[in-house]
């Protein structure tokens, strides 16, 4: 463990110090304020602008203040941020110049993470939400009393962190800027790897030096479980192998893993939620037959990997079938809301990869047009996975583009909407270019009245406007 994550676990002791969160309204560092408010620390913190999340932090305790300034400094032991706050952020400049420590989000996710003596930590490109919020659930659902901070608000427990009285944690870790190899989980889960996040990871190399650092270097670690049907972690299985790390395996139609699952298929339940029904099988052996309520072939993925860790955990197979029938999943993670004659989903997802299994989960339901709406994020992620956008739209019977979200990158020469719009279209899919976000909803009413499906693709300001057009339908909410 570095000095910055050892020094967290020095304040962690001392329950007068006091935390400065900078950004504490983001989904990740309100998870890590709730923990430390839940052990008694004083909590303060910042952010641009009021939310949903900084309101509720209030009441639970948190001194949260509006905008950012120098003064919100006074006092404070430690500052706090992700990298997603620029070192010229007023706060950290502050910081330094007072000579008050500041540490990255992940150190100090890795001193609450030495808190617990069964840390289970998932990480990787897809799905760390939901793998992890249903073994959370699981956990719970069979009274175990586990604590979790999760990087999405769990719809069975209104929350994205909790702290419990059991000496368990589950935990998503962030491997999107290397800060995961600043923890030390004793299980961890890689549900699926390949290049994402290319402002920082150049290249496979570095991607794969990364995960199996953090796993070969990590002295905690008992059991890595990996996605074996994945190519990206068959890739990387032969260097974890060679470097002694204990895998165990589950796959989806994969017999060669340890649990793997057949007999595949979609489900519309009698509650109106859309869901799908998977064997799973250890061996030869048939465990028995699981039903969720998560639409598409990758949640299925995902639940199979919470079935691989609890059942190591020493639950019964029965104990977590029964669980995740009640595991209603992540919002905004194939968010439904059945609207009129449409249903209208929404998911954060933004990589291509992601975009065309939600896709595939939502052709499952055979209810035509689908609708694509996607406001696409990052020049080096349209420059770098062009190709893959060419092909992830395929499943849409039309794919609506809005403007980029840049989050601030240099522009790349040539690459822009317009060239994400004519790389799609090279699939023969028909796309249409919305430069307005307020004018998706119109241009929804006039081009696909009637029956159908409309999948929203982005960020808090394009749900706002998915929220608008299902309640212009008259829509239920199914998530």
């Amino acid at each position: 463990m570095d000095s910055s994550s050892q020094y967290c676990e020095q304040l962690l002791r001392q329950t007068e110090s006091r935390w400065h969160l900078v950004g504490i309204g983001g989904i990740g560092v309100s998870a890590i304020a709730r923990i430390l408010i839940g052990m008694g620390h004083d909590v303060r913190g910042s952010d641009v602008r009021e939310s949903q999340l900084t309101l509720a932090l209030r009441e639970e305790g948190a001194d949260v203040r509006i905008g950012h300034a120098a003064a919100h400094l006074d006092g404070v032991d430690i500052v706090v941020a992700s990298t997603a706050i620029p070192k010229t952020n007023v706060e950290l400049v502050a910081a330094a110049e007072k000579g008050i420590p500041i540490v990255h989000r992940s150190h100090l996710l890795g001193a609450i993470i030495q808190q617990f003596s069964t840390a289970i930590g998932i990480t990787g490109t897809h799905g760390k939400g939901t793998v992890s919020s249903s073994i959370a659930h699981i956990l719970h659902a069979t009274d175990q009393d586990p604590s979790f901070l999760i990087g999405g608000l769990l719809l069975n427990h209104g929350t994205n962190a909790y702290l419990g009285k059991s000496p368990i944690l589950v935990a998503e870790v962030d491997e999107s800027d290397g800060s995961h190899e600043n923890v030390q989980p004793t299980h961890a889960v890689l549900n699926q790897l390949e290049m994402d996040h290319l402002n920082y990871y150049d290249s496979w190399s570095k991607l794969e030096d990364s995960m199996v650092g953090f796993s070969a270097n990590n002295p905690r670690l008992q059991r890595f479980y990996v996605n074996l049907a994945d190519p990206g972690i068959q890739k990387i299985l032969p260097r974890l192998q060679s470097e002694g790390v204990s895998v165990r395996s589950y796959g989806l139609e994969y017999d060669q893993a340890d649990i793997w699952a057949c007999q595949l298929e979609p489900r519309r339940l009698p509650n109106g939620h859309l869901g799908g029904a998977m064997t799973v099988m250890q061996g030869e052996e048939e465990l028995g037959r699981v039903e969720v309520q998560l639409p598409g072939r990758y949640n299925l993925s995902n639940m199979l990997a919470a079935i691989t860790v609890c059942l190591d955990l020493g639950l019964e197979f029965d104990q977590i079938r029964s669980a995740l029938q009640g595991f209603l999943g992540l919002e905004n993670r194939f968010t439904v809301v059945e609207a009129g004659s449409k249903f209208v989903v929404k998911d954060y997802i933004s990589h291509p990869t992601g975009i065309r299994r939600v896709l595939e989960g939502a052709s499952y339901f055979k209810k035509r047009p689908i609708v694509a709406v996607f406001k696409p994020y990052r020049f080096t992620m349209i420059n770098y996975l062009q190709d893959d956008y060419r092909d992830a739209f395929t499943g849409a019977d039309h794919v609506l583009i809005t403007e980029l979200y840049t989050a601030g990158e240099v522009p790349i020469p040539g690459i822009d909407t317009e060239f994400l719009c004519n790389k799609i279209r090279e699939s023969g899919t028909k796309v249409t270019f919305v430069p307005e976000m307020n004018d998706i909803k119109e241009h929804l009413h006039t081009h696909h009245a009637g029956d159908g499906m409309v999948l929203f693709f982005g960020g808090d300001d394009l749900f706002t406007v998915a929220d608008g057009y299902a309640d212009e339908l008259g829509g239920v909410d199914h998530s």
